[in-house]
């Protein structure tokens, strides 16, 4: 994939696209900043069924654990998903921030969120992160595995970069 195919969505078609390629994929790798200064990444499960009106993405942490130190001390984060199955892939980068709301908790609580914290969404130690999306980046690849290595292949032998393999676009929700 690369940079020649780009699109340039408009505002409501890049929101829908974003949630049409994350809804589905049951972790992502949620990637905070630690106070040593290194990049830490964890897997986490997405929360809300949609992206919210104002382009959030909502996720449940331990208070106890890395996460929520790490975002109280530098709000920049990142979030990947990926479905390699149908070659999509998506990067979001916003900022996090700990919301203290039972309503918003028990709305976006699922049973299996028990399996982590089985004391329930009113546990002091949940932590609801809501991260506001900046920008985002997607590829997905429409092309067919066959036709993906042909392109590849033509790609090494003539040294051009292979072409329309799928669609990228670059989104600014902010």
């Amino acid at each position: 994939m690369n940079d020649h195919a780009s699109t340039t969505p408009s505002p409501g078609e890049a929101r829908a696209k974003l949630w049409e390629l994350i809804k589905d994929i049951r972790f992502a790798m949620f990637t905070t900043r630690h106070t040593n200064g290194y990049l830490h990444s964890r897997p986490m499960t997405t929360q809300n069924r949609r992206i919210d009106e104002d382009s959030s993405l909502w996720f449940f942490m331990s208070r106890a654990n890395g996460p929520v130190d790490d975002i109280r001390h530098d709000a920049c984060v990142n979030v990947v998903y990926a479905d390699p199955g149908q070659d999509s892939y998506v990067s979001v980068s916003g900022n996090a921030r700990i919301v203290d709301d039972m309503a918003r908790k028990e709305q976006l609580w699922s049973k299996t969120n028990d399996a982590w914290f089985p004391r329930g969404p009113t546990d002091p130690d949940v932590a609801l992160v809501e991260v506001r999306i900046a920008q985002a980046h997607y590829w997905d690849v429409k092309a067919s595995k066959i036709v993906q290595l042909f392109k590849l292949a033509a790609a090494a032998v003539t040294g051009h970069p292979p072409q329309d393999l799928g669609e990228h676009a670059a989104v600014r929700m902010r």
